[in-house]
């Protein structure tokens, strides 16, 4: 087997090193500046996204039950989507977003909390729009049984 040569550094060096690979107790400054924007939230059965976009439609921020900390069934219950959003725009806050529109898809249970949760947040809600596909024509009927 290899020798192994064992190194030694000093103590401004680990401090010079530790420097260059993440700045400690600095918070990382948004640069993204948005006053208006439009909030899209999914309510699945299992989860709820929450994305956040500027007029055009860049995404500034996003957040979902998951990645508050739910699991498995929690991600999908009312208090999970209301935290989300929470989550979410507490992220968001250095942005300036002030006035948004909201897009709400789905059928999952999170829909009302989300939206109630933005309501509290103090944000200026200019229109609630209800953007869940509805079937018009359906799936193709089962062949007729033959006896």
């Amino acid at each position: 087997m290899g020798q192994q040569k064992a190194t030694t550094i000093q103590g401004d060096e680990i401090k010079a090193a530790a420097s260059a690979i993440a700045p400690v107790g600095k918070k990382k400054k948004s640069k993204i500046k948005v006053a208006r924007g439009k909030i899209y939230v999914q309510s699945t059965y299992n989860n709820t996204i929450i994305t956040v976009t500027d007029q055009s439609g860049n995404v500034v921020g996003w957040g979902s039950a998951g990645r508050t900390g739910f699991k498995g069934s929690k991600k999908s219950t009312p208090y999970a989507a209301q935290k989300t959003m929470e989550d979410t725009l507490l992220r968001l806050r250095d942005t300036g977003l002030t006035e948004v529109d909201v897009f709400v898809k789905g059928i999952g249970t999170g829909r009302e909390s989300a939206v109630r949760a933005l309501q509290g947040a103090g944000f200026n809600i200019l229109s609630i729009k209800d953007q869940t596909p509805i079937p018009h024509g359906g799936v193709r009927p089962k062949k007729a049984r033959r006896v």
